[in-house]
């Protein structure tokens, strides 16, 4: 039985897909967002007092995903419960978090436009060092160039399978089901050297002001040597940054496995 306090109450997660109007984008947009909520009657919770705002998580799609994907393919949902955060996930497309030569501001819209909305709809933490960012894949890409430009508004960011090498990949073959893809971010503006270029972003970067990175990628992953080069130069530079480069592909199951890792070393309050 649980006490009338609610330090006592049990938590559980509200999951809300939000239809938005982005005015960077000029269209409407979903945003999937869960929520602690307290509950008496919820059936194996944790317990956490939710008088303050939680810590808040932005969590990025990959290239073929979108805000559902997260919460559709691993158990994110009944981890962050357990650690009492929020978790917002917006949908980007196929954008790379950029604002696209041809396309929607997606780095506005994500960047700009989605925390504020985040603050005026929901009851969540506002100050960085409760605040973080990560993604997989495409969301690697877009989690830490959002920190390592903005590396202000966080305190941690993870990369799981990132494309982190995005002068390499515009630079290379054409991608079979979306072969104008860099043409339509870029126009064939240089990658390399660009706010685009996350080794670029580093270089810039003051170690002493970066938030905490964490970097994974499975050592079948066509992506691995992007994520290990990454870490290597984030070392170089000062910065501080977690690694885990062990045995998987590019696939939910690994990201099922490392989102927990990830969850596990944020630096939230216990």
């Amino acid at each position: 039985m649980t006490g009338p306090g609610r330090a006592d109450e049990y938590r559980r997660m509200a999951r809300l897909r939000c239809d938005v109007v982005a005015d960077s984008l000029g269209l409407a947009t979903s945003v999937t967002v869960l929520l602690p909520q307290p509950s008496r009657t919820r059936i194996g919770g944790g317990v956490r007092d939710l008088d303050t705002p939680p810590p808040v998580l932005y969590l990025l799609h990959g290239l073929s995903d979108d805000d559902t994907a997260w919460t559709r393919y691993t158990s994110v949902e009944r981890y962050a419960d357990e650690l009492g955060l929020a978790v917002v996930m917006p949908q980007v497309h196929r954008s790379f978090y950029t604002d696209q030569a041809y396309g929607g501001r997606y780095r506005t819209w994500v960047t700009e436009e989605l925390p504020a909305l985040v603050a005026r709809f929901f009851r969540v933490s506002a100050d960085p060092a409760e605040t973080f960012v990560a993604g997989l894949s495409m969301g690697g890409y877009g989690a830490l160039s959002w920190a390592l430009s903005e590396p202000d508004r966080f305190a941690a960011a993870a990369s799981l399978s990132g494309a982190l090498d995005l002068a390499a990949l515009a630079a290379g073959p054409p991608r079979e089901e979306d072969p104008r893809i860099w043409e339509r971010i870029f126009d064939g503006a240089p990658v390399a050297g660009s706010d685009a270029d996350l080794f670029a972003l580093l270089d810039r970067l003051d170690p002493g002001a970066a938030p905490a990175l964490y970097v994974c990628a499975g050592t079948e992953d066509p992506l691995h040597p992007q994520s290990v080069r990454f870490a290597e130069r984030a070392r170089a530079a000062g910065v501080a940054v977690t690694s885990s480069f062990g045995p998987g592909e590019h696939e939910w199951g690994y990201w099922e496995a490392r989102i927990r890792d990830v969850l596990d070393w944020l630096p939230l309050p216990r």
